[in-house]
């Protein structure tokens, strides 16, 4: 569940509210055990959702580095990599 979570700190441009609670949301579903919530939960989780964007958002926005900012076309070629020495090519169809 938990390697959708992408590094959003030190990138230009800069992490959208749409990445930081796509993350948030995938650490909620980590920490619960469940990927969609009974109606029961749904409140709690969504809270929890909204409460995790929003901490992610302020840690990231406070951080400081030194280091040039992350290309994320540099960071996808690396990733593309990664899979491909994992994995092996991709089959040219797909």
């Amino acid at each position: 569940m938990c390697r959708n979570i992408r590094t959003l700190a030190n990138f230009d441009p800069p992490a959208t509210d749409s990445e930081v609670r796509d993350a948030a949301l995938q650490f909620v579903r980590k920490l619960s055990g469940t990927t969609h919530p009974s109606r029961a939960n749904a409140a709690a989780f969504d809270a929890a959702v909204d409460e995790v964007a929003a901490a992610a958002h302020r840690l990231i926005q406070s951080l400081q580095t030194t280091a040039p900012p992350r290309d994320r076309e540099r960071e996808r070629a690396k990733a593309r990599e990664r899979t491909e020495r994992r994995f092996g090519p991709r089959p040219a169809d797909a």
